[in-house]
C-alpha cells in the first residue's frame, strides 16, 4: 500500500504559511523525506461566494501548485486529486499534463473526475448538463493527444484538423489516470479505459450536494470493489488497477486521533484490495502542518 498526503493549498487565510513557493517546496520535501509516495492538489478555479460560505475552498491552479512541488523534490510523485476535465478544453489538458510530466522526470498521475458544483460550470462557461458527455470527450482526446501524431477530431464544441504535440510525455504512453467519483458510470469508466479508480467516503447527507452515491461503511466499499471486479472479468480486463480511498476515520466526514482506529481501517482497506491511501492535515500553521504529517506517517507506515 502507497500513500499521499494533501498538500493545504486550500489555506488562502495565511498565504504566508502555506500558499508560498518555499512553502509548498518544504512541505513536499518533509512528505518526501518521510515516505510519502504522493502529494495531491484538488481543483477548484472559479468557486462561487455562496459555495464558498457554504463549506466550499478555494484552490490553487493544481498544474501550478504540483510544479513547485515537483521541483523540490526527485522522487516523490505528485498528483492530481482530482481534475474537472470537462472545465477545459482537453487540448489545453493534455498540454499542461504533458509538461507536468516531462518536467517531473515522469512522477505525475492525473487523477480526473466529471465535477458537480454547477456554479462552477456556470462560471467557465461550460454546460453542467453536458459534463458527462465532455468528460468521456475529453478523457478520449487527452490519450490521443499524449499518443498519436495528427490527431484529427470533431468535438461537441471544437475541431481538430490534425492536432501534433511535443514532447510525448516521460511516462509511456501517458501519465496514469484514475477516475474519480462513485457511481456505477464513473467505475466503469475506470476499468474500460484507466489505470486506476478513486471513490470516497461519502455521507447521504451530503451526496446530493456532490452528485455521487453514498459510500459510508467498508462494506458499501468492499461491494462497489466486487461490482468494480466484476465489470473487469465482463470486459476481459487483465492490466493492474490502482484503486485510491481515504480512511473515513481521517476524512473531513469522521476526523479522529485513535491511532489505533486508524491503523485498523488501514489494514482493512489493504485486505480489500486499495493500492493508495491519501490523507489530509488540517492546521493552523505550516510548522504543526510539518509535524501533523510525521504523526500521520508514524501511525500508518510502522
Amino acid at each position: 500500500m502507497r500513500f499521499a498526503v494533501g498538500l493545504p493549498t486550500i489555506n488562502v487565510d495565511t498565504p504566508e504559511e502555506f500558499l508560498t513557493g518555499p512553502a509548498i517546496a518544504e512541505m513536499a520535501q518533509h512528505a518526501e523525506a518521510i515516505g510519502f509516495e504522493s502529494v495531491y492538489v484538488t481543483d477548484h478555479p472559479a468557486g462561487d461566494q455562496q459555495w464558498l460560505d457554504t463549506g466550499g475552498h478555494h484552490a490553487l491552479d493544481p498544474f501550478v501548485a504540483l510544479s513547485f512541488a515537483a521541483a523540490a523534490t526527485a522522487r516523490l510523485r505528485v498528483q492530481t486529486h482530482i481534475l474537472v476535465l470537462p472545465y477545459r478544453n482537453p487540448f489545453l489538458t493534455a498540454k499542461s499534463v504533458l509538461s507536468l510530466d516531462v518536467l517531473s522526470a515522469g512522477r505525475l498521475t492525473l487523477g480526473v473526475a466529471a465535477g458537480y458544483l454547477r456554479s462552477e460550470f456556470n462560471a467557465l462557461g461550460v454546460d453542467y448538463d453536458e459534463r458527462n458527455e465532455l468528460f468521456d470527450e475529453a478523457l478520449e482526446v487527452l490519450r490521443l493527444a499524449l499518443t498519436e501524431d495528427r490527431v484529427a477530431y470533431t468535438g461537441r464544441h471544437f475541431r481538430s484538423r490534425g492536432t501534433t504535440m511535443r514532447p510525448r510525455p516521460a511516462q509511456q504512453p501517458h501519465p496514469p489516470i484514475w477516475i474519480g467519483g462513485n457511481s456505477t458510470r464513473a467505475m466503469r469508466r475506470a476499468v474500460e479505459s484507466a489505470d486506476g479508480w478513486c471513490p470516497f467516503p461519502n455521507p447521504a447527507a451530503a451526496a446530493a450536494a456532490t452528485k455521487t452515491p453514498k459510500l459510508e461503511t467498508l462494506d458499501e466499499l468492499a461491494a462497489r470493489l466486487d461490482r468494480a471486479r466484476v465489470l473487469a472479468a465482463e470486459v476481459g480486463r487483465t492490466a493492474p488497477f490502482d484503486i485510491c480511498f481515504a480512511p473515513m476515520s481521517l476524512t473531513m466526514f469522521g476526523r479522529t486521533a485513535d491511532r489505533g482506529r486508524v491503523r485498523e481501517e488501514i489494514a482493512a482497506l489493504g485486505e480489500l484490495g486499495v493500492t493508495q491511501v491519501p490523507v489530509e492535515v488540517h492546521t493552523p500553521t505550516r510548522r504543526e502542518w510539518l509535524a501533523g504529517v510525521e504523526q500521520l506517517a508514524s501511525t500508518f507506515m510502522t
